[in-house]
């Protein structure tokens, strides 16, 4: 995660942009195991679990575009 932090600040960022911070998704996440990961690291760096769901609210999935939307826009015939 350092060298992703420090290549993102020295390559990419310009002297407008805030800090960068990392974020790593976990499938699960055990405390123990963030805390000896990241006991060195001297960046912000947060650390959360995630889930995936089978299906998506019926208001999430009405804000969404659908394959052909984004076929169309990226001009892919299928």
């Amino acid at each position: 995660m350092g060298f992703y932090l420090t290549a993102l600040d020295e390559e990419v960022k310009d002297e407008n942009d805030n800090p960068s911070i990392g974020l790593i998704l976990c499938s699960n996440k055990s405390n123990k195991i963030v805390d000896y990961t990241l006991k060195f690291i001297n960046k912000p760096v947060g650390v959360s679990e995630y889930k995936i769901l089978d299906k998506l609210a019926k208001e999430i999935q009405n804000k969404l575009s659908t394959q052909n939307d984004i076929n169309n826009h990226l001009d892919i015939n299928e």
